[in-house]
């Protein structure tokens, strides 16, 4: 009897870790938030894809090798929706830029080890944010490896465009065109004052233009008065112009 080819089971890069998106309100506010503004920033160009929470499978045939950082942008891509990241089928595209943010129970280990695997697969920029202290950690790719920024403060991604401010509030981000980071209910409440702000200037535009309308009509009913004082003045025979001189 003929022996019949080994069957190769198919390998599957599951979609989802199993693992929660945050462990609290602020690390999730923090996460949406800035994958938000980063994928407002690049909403017109078609070649960056931005995403969170999305899992990275760099190697083809390992998906033991994986990460799904919190958020990820990849220059070089389309957009689009993806239930992982598989870099084979990404044209070998690793993500150039990862952002972390920690939660209370990450270990010293678990960012080491994240910090090593971003180092391994070719992110050219790292940051790390303790939303619960406001502070921000950066990495870049120097000759290969990537090395701490030593000062964040006033730093300007050469990637993203983006600039890091420290403020009273903690670390900052802000657009290239100087915007700061907004959370969605924080550009809604924004988004409320400046039309409050445009309606106070419409309600005091109308109330000038009211205030013209009177004083035309004023006048108005003044030049009138003076025509009908001046029809009677000349029935009396005596000459307004006259008189004036």
């Amino acid at each position: 009897m003929s022996e019949q080819p080994a069957i190769v089971p198919a390998i599957v890069y599951p979609d989802s870790d199993g693992m929660p998106i945050a462990d609290n309100t602020r690390q999730f506010r923090a996460i949406v938030t800035i994958q938000g503004n980063l994928d407002a920033i690049f909403r017109e160009r078609d070649d960056v894809f931005v995403a969170g929470d999305l899992l990275w499978y760099p190697v083809e045939g390992r998906p033991d090798i994986r990460r799904a950082p919190d958020v990820m942008v990849v220059f070089g891509r389309p957009k689009g929706d993806r239930g992982s990241y598989r870099q084979w089928e990404e044209n070998g595209i690793a993500p150039q830029v990862v952002f972390e943010v920690i939660s209370p129970g990450d270990t010293l280990t678990e960012l080491a080890a994240k910090l090593e695997f971003y180092d391994i697969y070719g992110v050219e920029e790292y940051y790390l944010y303790d939303p619960e202290h406001g502070d921000m950690s950066g990495w870049q790719r120097i000759d290969g490896r990537l090395r701490v920024i030593n000062e964040l403060d006033g730093w300007v991604s050469l990637r993203l465009g983006i600039t890091f401010k420290r403020t009273d509030r903690g670390m900052q981000l802000y657009w290239p065109d100087g915007r700061p980071f907004l959370s969605f209910v924080e550009l809604q409440t924004q988004a409320e004052e400046e039309r409050r702000r445009a309606e106070q200037e419409r309600q005091r535009a109308e109330e000038e233009r009211q205030r013209a309308e009177q004083e035309r009509q004023r006048a108005e009913e003044e030049r009138q008065w003076a025509e009908r004082l001046a029809v009677r003045l000349r029935a009396l025979g005596i000459d307004p112009d006259a008189e004036q001189e």
